[in-house]
């Protein structure tokens, strides 16, 4: 028997008493009369002073950072509240602020303030009108424009690396890298994001829409705002199947199928939205859905991924 705090609305908290063997607890603590998920535990996790008391401080590295990254879900139903514009010049300085590689800085985030631009997106984006009910939506794009407006400025021949594969994992990879630096400062201030990659279900429409220029491409969205209900915190993979030491360990089949069963668990007794699913199933079924075949023509189109 364990006690849940299960928040929908966070201004309606419900106290429900579960008997199951689930082996994912919660802790709560009352933070301004608001009950919000502590610390996320299950027995896989316990390895890496994950698991210890939070009181115990002194033999504990865990402090506030840490247990806001660890407290992280998606939210997907906001107040209509606005974000104001110190609070977005703050987001946008967080971004700015992340790790670059070679400090090329290859990204660039895009704003949708139009709502009628932003229901647009929301629809092509898979259907999912939350997008527009967040108070500020951003798209992520790898941009590798700038570099190579510079290199012809300065007479140097950079297309060979321009139409290589490895120029768009660079853009990928700033682009997330200062999402995620928005994300921590958006959930620091209290607001709640969900990423939103449908925007490459529609890549093609979503960037004539943004006027997106050659070497440029959109890489995801992400929704901010002011959050009315927040998910569930989810179990993730232990940490022997996601962490290995000095080579790639194949021998996770028992860590695989034991997390399969924990989230099986998770599915089941999850209120509001069960089902008898694992994440298996979840994944190969939603990776085994995406249509997205055209991607490479899109990106040639763009002047990359040529080689």
């Amino acid at each position: 028997m364990f006690r849940h705090r299960f928040f929908s609305p966070i201004s309606q908290i419900e106290t429900i008493s579960v008997s199951t063997s689930f082996d994912i607890y919660i802790y709560t603590i009352e933070t301004g009369g608001i009950f919000r998920p502590n610390v996320f535990l299950s027995d896989q996790y316990k390895n890496g002073n994950i698991g210890r008391n939070l009181k115990d401080k002194g033999k504990s590295h865990m402090n506030e950072t840490t247990e806001l990254l660890k407290k992280h879900v998606s939210v997907r139903q906001f107040l209509d509240k606005k974000i104001n514009e110190d609070q977005v010049k703050e987001l946008i300085l967080a971004a700015q602020s992340a790790s670059s590689a070679s400090f090329l800085q290859a990204y660039t985030i895009i704003g949708i303030e139009d709502d009628k631009l932003k229901g647009k997106i929301a629809e092509l984006a898979g259907n999912q009108p939350f997008i527009s009910e967040g108070s500020h939506f951003f798209v992520f794009c790898a941009d590798l424009q700038r570099l190579h407006q510079l290199s012809q400025e300065r007479n140097i021949d950079i297309q060979p690396m321009l139409e290589g594969v490895d120029a768009i994992l660079a853009g990928a990879i700033d682009a997330s890298l200062a999402a995620q630096n928005m994300t921590v400062a958006a959930e620091s201030m209290g607001l709640g994001v969900c990423y939103i990659g449908g925007i490459r279900d529609a890549i093609v429409e979503i960037s004539d829409l943004l006027e997106l220029p050659e070497y440029v491409f959109p890489v995801f969205g992400l929704v901010v705002g002011y959050p009315k209900a927040k998910n569930e915190l989810k179990p993730r993979i232990p940490m022997a199947g996601i962490y290995h030491i000095d080579k790639y360990n194949k021998d996770t089949d028992e860590i695989s199928n034991e997390y399969e069963e924990t989230t099986r668990r998770y599915y089941t007794n999850r209120i509001g939205n069960s089902s008898n699913k694992t994440w298996g199933d979840g994944t190969v079924n939603s990776f085994h859905r995406l249509s997205r075949m055209g991607m490479k023509d899109y990106l040639n189109k763009q002047g990359l991924a040529k080689k």
